[in-house]
């Protein structure tokens, strides 16, 4: 069973994402790796989406030189908040989410 705290703790891994980026789930993560599973896997998750999502922002970064990171800039960020948007619901209803097209480098 889920309590109130974990999944409140497991959604802010997801939303604060969209305005401090990788810091949020970081953090959690190391605070509450130990303390509790559903947090845990959450912002392991969260913390994996903002990795890739990074990588995904340097790459498109790059590709302006041939105008196609124009595009792919700000698809990029729409990406990251729609599905962080997701994320966080379904760690509100007690329920564990995969952010598709993730790097998972964090095990």
């Amino acid at each position: 069973m889920v309590t109130s705290d974990e999944r409140t703790m497991a959604l802010l891994s997801h939303i604060l994402c969209i305005v401090v980026g990788i810091l949020a789930p970081l953090i959690i993560w190391l605070i509450k790796k130990d303390q509790s599973q559903y947090v845990a896997e959450h912002a392991k998750e969260s913390l994996n989406f903002q990795i890739s999502i990074l990588i995904y922002s340097f790459i498109s970064g790059l590709l302006t030189m041939v105008l196609i990171g124009f595009i792919l800039l700000p698809a990029v960020g729409v990406f990251m908040v729609v599905f962080a948007i997701i994320a966080t619901i379904k760690a509100n209803n007690g329920e564990m989410y995969r952010y598709p097209l993730t790097i998972r480098l964090v095990k």
